[in-house]
């Protein structure tokens, strides 16, 4: 494996720096922004429909090719699992989870995609092994707590919104695609649609118009976490390694957990916080694993 292209370490610090606090702090955007009157999935839709129209546009006008009939097929696929099941059950989800517990839950998605990767052939190594036990049990310390008794479905949506982001992911590899850019671009498209139609389905309307909090949060996820926290995990994966641009999986919780308490005085009680570390911990371990694969004999 080649190594990634020199950068400046500033502008590493910087793309991390923003990768940590953009999309840690989408979760508590995406929590205002269904208080204040968008629907869960309708919001995703028209987001990605927005962030995704205005960067495919950008990437045609600079002469990047359309995808083929089949990638349009690949991304479709790709919008669905990641996007309308990912994102849209973590919408829905947050209309019952605080947004830091959210992200915490969301975090398992490192722990599913070990067991997706074993069942494509890929032997987990002992410390992969491990996290995935201590991230295991994580979750269901986190899925007995008191809290969850009144929202179960909150809880399992996050969970499917895990599971599907991680098969996704692995079902992505080794498909035909094009350019990172543009994949990211025709899959936000895709999925948009998918996202709009199925909230169309369920009944989902504006009974009144958004607030100004609300459309203010709707383009801060449109602007800084569809389209600059995207580019930023684009640019740290050409020229960092891939355990360091992925770090974001075990940042963006904490981030998020302050956020919640700081701005939205979400509370959590000692037996959260100590299942969310067990989470985290999971999480830390096989990303340590993954690094230390990739290390020279």
């Amino acid at each position: 494996m080649s190594a990634p292209p020199l950068a400046k370490h500033s502008h590493i610090v910087v793309a991390l720096v923003a990768l940590y606090v953009i999309w840690g702090s989408t979760y508590l955007a995406i929590r205002f922004a269904l208080e204040g009157g968008f629907p869960p999935f309708l919001l995703g839709g028209i987001r990605f429909l927005v962030a995704g129209g205005l960067m495919y546009g950008l990437l045609r006008w600079r002469g990047v090719p359309a995808p083929t009939r089949k990638q349009w097929w690949h991304m479709a696929v790709m919008g669905v699992l990641l996007l309308l099941m990912g994102n849209g059950l973590v919408n829905y989800g947050e209309q019952t989870v605080a947004s830091g517990m959210t992200a915490v839950i969301v975090s398992s998605s490192a722990l599913w995609m070990g067991v997706f990767a074993a069942m494509r052939g890929h032997r987990p190594s002992g410390m992969e092994w491990l996290g995935l036990g201590i991230g295991f049990i994580g979750v269901l310390w986190l899925s007995a707590s008191g809290s969850f008794a009144a929202t179960p479905l909150g809880l399992i949506a996050l969970l499917v919104a895990s599971v599907a982001w991680s098969y996704g992911s692995i079902w992505s590899k080794a498909r035909d695609l094009p350019s990172p850019f543009m994949t990211a671009a025709g899959q936000m498209l895709c999925g948009g649609v998918a996202m709009c139609v199925l909230g169309g389905a369920l009944g989902e309307r504006f009974a009144t118009p958004p607030t100004a909090h609300a459309i203010a949060a709707f383009w801060y996820l449109v602007v800084m976490g569809s389209l600059a926290g995207f580019t930023a995990y684009v640019w740290l994966l050409h020229h960092v390694r891939p355990a360091l641009a992925t770090s974001y999986a075990y940042v963006n919780p904490a981030i998020a957990v302050v956020l919640g308490a700081l701005l939205a005085h979400e509370r959590f009680g000692l037996h959260e916080v100590a299942a969310m570390g067990v989470i985290l911990l999971g999480v830390l371990a096989i990303t340590l694993a993954k690094v230390f694969e990739r290390k020279p004999a």
